[in-house]
């Protein structure tokens, strides 16, 4: 088994699924009959990851008996993911490397063993070929992407920003970050130094970006690792979303996408 630990960002209230998250939460909605959350799971555990946390917002009620270790965040209304994530700060104590996931991403396990071989103090998994998917999830991929650049020695020097051109975006961030051990209390000290009511890419430390936290990380020397991956992963955002998936499934055509056999 692998030491690392895995928190699943969860308490999201998944607004643009409209009806399908009036009475549960987003991790729960489910792709080819099965719930992202379980997808995850199985993903994270046939990784070697045994101990899995998961942070709860809206509906966390439904989420308390399925074998995993919850935090609460109880201003999930009125938050973003960075505040979500730091409701999980006791976990963050510096004896295992943390695995930090968004809780309406689904992924085949060799995408977790990818992110789990990056030996940066920190590191975000991206996608070279994240054009195959956005462009079944919408008719503009540039219009929902963000840049990403890379330096020299592979690592980011940009992330989530409003790219202009493709050449900005030279592979996408896919809601899933390492945190090494020996990293793990910088990354909360220099949380906890950010000035609440500071402005991040536009919004207060509340509900920043996490890529906004990343960059600032970047910005002020922290190696930040690419872990690079084509394909393997699915996000699921909208109603679009799933009706687009849910066709190739019934045609076949899926596994070029995601292998969900694979989990």
């Amino acid at each position: 088994m692998n030491a690392a630990r895995a928190i699943i960002l969860a308490a999201g209230t998944g607004s643009r699924l409209g009806a399908r998250t009036a009475a549960m939460p987003k991790c729960l909605v489910p792709l080819a009959g099965t719930p992202l959350l379980d997808w995850q799971v199985r993903a994270l555990r046939a990784s070697g990851i045994a101990t899995i946390a998961c942070v709860t917002g809206a509906h966390f009620e439904q989420l308390q008996d399925r074998g995993l270790i919850t935090f609460h965040n109880p201003l999930y209304a009125s938050t973003n993911m960075v505040s979500s994530l730091m409701c999980g700060r006791e976990w963050f104590d510096g004896s295992t490397d943390i695995l930090v996931v968004y809780g309406d991403i689904v992924y085949q396990p060799n995408v977790v063993a990818t992110a789990l071989t990056n030996e940066d103090p920190l590191s975000v998994v991206v996608d070279r070929n994240w054009r195959t998917l956005w462009e079944i999830r919408m008719d503009d991929p540039l219009a929902d992407a963000e840049t990403l650049r890379i330096d020299d020695s592979g690592r980011l020097r940009e992330v989530g920003k409003k790219p202009a051109s493709y050449d900005e975006v030279e592979a996408q961030y896919i809601g899933m970050i390492k945190i090494r051990a020996s990293f793990v209390s910088d990354f909360v000290a220099a949380y906890d130094d950010l000035d609440p009511a500071g402005v991040y890419d536009g919004r207060d430390r509340d509900n920043m970006y996490m890529t906004s936290l990343i960059q600032h990380f970047i910005d002020n020397g922290t190696a930040v690792g690419a872990s690079f991956i084509c394909g393997g992963w699915v996000e699921v955002d909208t109603n679009d979303d799933i009706a687009a998936y849910e066709t190739r499934i019934h045609d076949g055509t899926f596994n070029a996408i995601l292998d969900l056999g694979t989990i």
